[in-house]
């Protein structure tokens, strides 16, 4: 059962990545799992600056508004992640400075492992998915497949989402996307990327942690 307690935390972790500066105004949006039923960002919200009456509380099986207040336009796509994910209880759509320049960019890179924390936090693999209209059918179903296997993906011309168990797992995996999108602009595109030898050693000796 969602409590005011919990719609007080969402509204915390909302202004927390706000003021990491992993959004601005209107842009991205932010879901958290509790049992059955997930807080969404409202339509129309701004995700730093986020109040009570404007937090939705929805299904996650029917996607049905239980509270009266409508989602973000792209509930679609957070929730479709929850019912795929039984691993996955938050879930951030964000627009940060370089990562959304990256994804403008006409030649965009391939490879983001220029630092050991990309393939222990971020991902070894990074799919880029093409332009769709922002609340299509078309950029729902592309995130929640692309998300099926990875927990970060770049958005064409559009922004970033990443999931994970937790907001602080979410908050590191943004971050971590952010710096290494921070590290390709700035280069130039004279940078280094790590082997597959070298991440399969981290993927073994971090934690003995493996990688999507």
């Amino acid at each position: 059962m969602i409590t005011n307690e919990h719609i007080e935390q969402f509204i915390e972790q909302a202004h927390r990545y706000g003021d990491a500066k992993l959004m601005l105004c209107s842009s991205g949006n932010l879901s958290w799992r509790i049992g059955d039923e997930a807080l969404i960002s409202g339509t129309g919200s701004w995700v730093p600056t986020l109040y009570k009456e404007k937090v939705s509380i929805c299904n996650i099986a029917s996607g049905t508004p239980t509270n009266g207040v409508k989602p973000s336009m792209e509930s679609t796509f957070h929730l479709g992640i929850l019912r795929e994910r039984p691993d996955v209880n938050v879930v951030l759509h964000f627009q940060s400075e370089y990562a959304t320049a990256i994804s403008c960019m006409k030649n965009k890179p391939t490879n983001f492992n220029v630092t050991a924390e990309i393939p222990c936090h971020v991902g070894s693999e990074i799919p880029v998915i093409p332009y769709y209209r922002p609340g299509s059918p078309e950029l729902a179903k592309a995130v929640v497949d692309a998300m099926l296997e990875h927990n970060s993906v770049l958005l064409t011309n559009h922004g970033q989402v990443v999931c994970g168990k937790d907001f602080d797992q979410v908050y590191e995996r943004a971050t971590f996307f952010e710096m290494a999108c921070r590290i390709i602009v700035q280069s130039g595109g004279d940078y280094s990327v790590l082997t597959p030898a070298e991440i399969e050693d981290l993927e073994i000796y971090v934690l003995g942690k493996k990688t999507k």
